[in-house]
């Protein structure tokens, strides 16, 4: 689990220094179901200036029941995204079925609650203020971008030209009359405003707040087209790109030091995940003190410690399992009545160990090992343990 954790964070650095945002615009949960929600009181409540007029308007029968339907549709909604988490840790159809049958652990409900809380205040409340202010992400792109990391960005020199922008006034409605007249063929229309999730204005560059969603590429291009100006005013380019005096199109450069760097840990972290996931023993072997206490006097003047073993069968068949010892007497091994252990096909199985040595053997030994041979494979595996022993 933990080298997952850092080849999501290794592949997260990697596409930011190419793609920048992606994630954030196109595969984050918290954008993800933001635009469901929108889209939920797009359908109810009409356009944009529609919903700001209900928003204002005073309360009366039409806001109740189009915001009511809005607000229960989210709920429902996230109530089906925590179900559908909580059944990844159990049999689906029977947790489901115990869940509004009212018989399902009461762990699954709180799971369930918590999940339907935070995604309805997360997506339908909060929205925008999450990405703001409570995800540490856009706090610390700025590291991973680069001149060449494609970013959505505003073509400032053709959107202002040397006048800066201007309102579609006459003799100033084709791009061949801006041009001459120096005016940029931003119309100062505000759309990219409007339709962005965090509220920013593009065209003052980029800003942290940006989550690289494109809703603002898509307003302009629209904008574009319905005045006859040539799309891509703003664009997902690079700041060098945007710079030079004659910008190419817009496109990866992946031959850089810092993207090639994390592509490399990216390569090497995987092969070793999946190295280990070839390479690993079925059968997983864990050997805890008893700590309580650390060691008994016997009459005799021996001194015991006790252990617990705890043997997992990954396999798909019953196993049988010896344990002995190695770096001191095989007779110092106390298993009780369990010559071999029988651990069944994808279980787990603890027994208890003793281990007695005389008092002089005890002053010399530290640590030992037990072994655990599986007696169908003969497959041993090796389990450092140390021995504890009264100070002079």
């Amino acid at each position: 689990l933990a080298m997952l954790l850092f080849i999501a964070a290794a592949f997260l650095f990697f596409a930011t220094g190419l793609i920048g945002r992606a994630w954030c615009g196109y595969f984050c949960f918290q954008t993800i179901w933001s635009d469901i929600f929108i889209k939920i009181e797009h359908l109810i409540q009409g356009e944009r200036p529609a919903r700001l007029r209900l928003q204002k308007q005073a309360l009366d029968f039409e806001k109740i029941w189009k915001v009511g339907l809005s607000h229960t549709l989210m709920i429902l909604i996230s109530l089906w995204s925590g179900i559908s988490f909580a059944c990844y840790f159990s049999y689906a159809p029977d947790f489901v079925k115990d869940f509004f049958s009212g018989t399902a652990p009461a762990g699954g409900y709180y799971t369930v609650l918590v999940l339907t809380l935070t995604t309805y205040i997360a997506g339908g409340l909060a929205r925008e203020q999450i990405c703001l202010f409570a995800c540490p992400y856009a706090r610390f792109q700025g590291v991973m971008y680069e001149a060449d990391t494609l970013a959505v960005s505003y073509d400032t020199k053709r959107g202002e030209g040397l006048k800066g922008r201007h309102i579609p006034i006459q003799g100033l409605k084709t791009h061949e009359d801006r041009v001459a007249s120096g005016h940029g063929d931003c119309i100062d229309c505000g759309f990219c405003v409007q339709v962005c999730p965090t509220g920013i204005d593009i065209r003052k560059g980029l800003q942290y707040q940006c989550i690289s969603c494109g809703l603002c590429i898509d307003a302009c291009n629209n904008i574009m087209d319905s005045v006859g100006f040539p799309r891509g005013l703003i664009r997902y380019d690079s700041e060098r790109n945007l710079a030079s005096p004659t910008p190419h199109k817009p496109k990866i450069m992946w031959k850089r030091f810092k993207v090639l760097g994390y592509a490399s840990a990216l390569i090497l972290m995987t092969s070793i995940l999946f190295y280990n996931i070839g390479t690993q023993s079925d059968t997983v072997v864990n050997v805890q003190q008893v700590r309580q206490p650390l060691f008994v006097m016997l009459s005799d003047g021996s001194i015991r410690n006790r252990y617990q073993i705890h043997i997992v069968n990954k396999t798909e068949a019953d196993q049988t399992y010896q344990v002995t010892v190695k770096n001191i007497p095989a007779e110092a091994l106390d298993m009780g009545n369990i010559p071999e252990i029988r651990v069944r096909a994808g279980k787990a199985l603890a027994v208890n160990a003793k281990i007695n040595l005389s008092h002089e053997l005890a002053e010399k030994t530290h640590e030992f090992e037990f072994e655990v041979t599986q007696l169908s494979t003969g497959e041993k595996m090796e389990i450092e343990a140390s021995f504890n022993a009264p100070k002079e």
